[in-house]
């Protein structure tokens, strides 16, 4: 079984599907053309951006703020990871787990971009029909030296476009993998105490490592 650390590059190139996503209007299309695109756009951008690569926060969470939120359901990825905790959040707490849940994710994986250099994407059949309303979109992720590893995307229909709602990696699905130590948080702590663990190891993360 390959390890948590050999994941984190393939979450990385995944999440930054996100990141990718043109912030203008465009034509619609089909779920699974939308990730081709975005896959091209995405090994093109972090090549070109040293500071994506070399995992500059400023860089990473100005991108992502600027970028990532139209085109994600990240309130539905949130409440998702959250589980039935999520409806006992008051409205203000809705906000600060999906801000320090954000945050979580962008400093987890930023670090790992320089390690995508070298990948391809290859796409995989799509199953479905034409009026489903949530897809999974599936992809192998070529690297240089390996064999390709299963990535797969989670999409919901939001009126003609399609939005990512969860990311898999060799069969982990991203949300549910903070779903299980969420559920463990809110039932130890309620919702205040996973909002101050997750600040926690924000604040955690955010600390200079000391050489």
């Amino acid at each position: 079984m390959k390890s948590r650390r050999y994941l984190m590059p393939l979450f990385s190139f995944a999440l930054a599907a996100l990141f990718a996503l043109p912030s203008s209007a465009q034509a619609p299309v089909a779920p699974d053309e939308k990730i081709r695109q975005l896959s091209g756009q995405i090994l093109e951008l972090i090549r070109r951006d040293a500071a994506l690569q070399a995992g500059d926060m400023r860089r990473v969470a100005g991108f992502v703020e600027q970028v990532v939120m139209p085109h994600v359901n990240f309130e539905r990825m949130t409440a998702t990871a959250v589980g039935r905790g999520w409806r006992q959040a008051s409205p203000d707490q809705q906000q600060q787990l999906m801000a320090e849940f954000r945050l979580l994710l962008i400093r987890t994986y930023s670090g790992a971009l320089s390690a995508v250099n070298d990948l391809q994407v290859r796409m995989r059949p799509m199953r479905g029909n034409p009026g489903d309303d949530e897809v999974v979109v599936r992809t192998e992720i070529v690297p240089g030296r390996g064999e390709p590893v299963q990535v797969d995307y989670r999409m919901e229909r939001a009126g003609n476009d399609w939005r990512i709602v969860d990311v898999n990696v060799m069969g982990i699905w991203l949300v549910e993998t903070y779903r299980s130590q969420f559920a463990q948080e809110v039932s130890a702590r309620g919702i205040d105490g996973l909002i101050r663990s997750l600040s926690e190891r924000n604040r955690q993360a955010a600390q200079p490592t000391r050489g």
